[in-house]
């Protein structure tokens, strides 16, 4: 049964039109560029439309990959598709396999994370199920759906070996990932240790909770070259998912795309926020996102 007609899941119609029309997101994120504001992380400001800092990131962040499993699960009984090949399964399990670290452990690992305002949370999930009704859609039943088609598709390369370079590069970009995103977590980890320790001295009773608000510049990894390698590696992450799906894979194509275009400007403004804060000989030449270039 659909959840809504024709949308959840989608038919084929409504799919072409969400996946043509999230090409043109990069216009809507361009405007990034001029907004100075972002309500969440770094930048985060005190407002009373704010929403706590994980409850809000894992409400957010989940509607993506549970779009695309229920699409998954319910669009091959509409076209009567029996079974879907393993490229299709694959691509979808890294697709939730990143989203269940990013939407629920990260922020759960996290020992504190800053209020994100609600407007940020909306179009978060405006951008979430988006993705995934466009994703979703591809790997349920309108792309391909046989093992002769994915060989034989008019757009790609050698099936075998182009998955297979895909899943390493994914893997590559998701481990590098995580493990800076841990190095980010240590500042705060660090710096709660470093207060309990100092209670503890003076005979103070521990607060409960986390730090909030303790920022250093991380200089480990590549965060000796740029301030926000977790987003790079996340992008490399999105370039082998796109590769495992072929050059003519528009949704995959498109999520990079859309991911570039997002937090690109995201990245350039956090850069100015280090240097506003620490001074520009604290930066020591680093960029924001990609080494020795932007």
């Amino acid at each position: 049964m659909a959840l809504v007609e024709n949308w959840m899941p989608p038919s084929k119609e409504n799919w072409e039109l969400v996946v043509y029309l999230f090409q043109f997101f990069p216009l809507v994120a361009f405007l990034q560029w001029f907004i100075s504001w972002y309500g969440a992380g770094k930048t985060s400001s005190n407002s009373k439309f704010n929403l706590p800092g994980k409850i809000a990131w894992i409400t957010m962040e989940v509607p993506g990959f549970l779009t695309v499993l229920y699409i998954m699960n319910t669009l091959p009984g509409q076209l009567r598709i029996s079974h879907l090949p393993w490229e299709n399964k694959a691509m979808a399990g890294l697709f939730t396999t990143h989203y269940i670290y990013r939407a629920i452990i990260a922020p759960l690992l996290n020992p504190s994370m800053s209020p994100i305002h609600i407007l940020v949370w909306f179009f978060a999930i405006i951008f979430q199920v988006t993705n995934g009704l466009s994703i979703g859609g591809y790997l349920g039943g309108y792309g391909p759906t046989t093992r002769y088609e994915w060989q034989n598709s008019v757009m790609n390369y050698k099936a075998g070996g182009r998955m297979e370079l895909g899943m390493m590069i994914w893997a590559l970009g998701f481990f590098a990932n995580i493990w800076h995103d841990d190095e980010l977590r240590e500042i705060r980890r660090a710096a709660k240790r470093n207060l309990e320790r100092k209670q503890k001295e003076q005979g103070e009773k521990a607060k409960k909770g986390g730090v909030e608000k303790v920022y250093m510049i991380p200089k480990n990894g590549l965060f000796w070259f740029i301030f926000y390698p977790h987003y790079l590696c996340e992008w490399i992450e999105w370039g082998g998912f796109w590769i495992m799906g072929g050059l003519g894979c528009v949704p995959a194509r498109n999520f990079l795309i859309n991911e570039i275009a997002t937090m690109t400007p995201r990245a350039v403004q956090g850069r100015r926020w280090y240097i506003e804060r620490f001074g520009k000989e604290a930066v020591a030449g680093r960029k924001a996102v990609i080494p020795g270039i932007l």
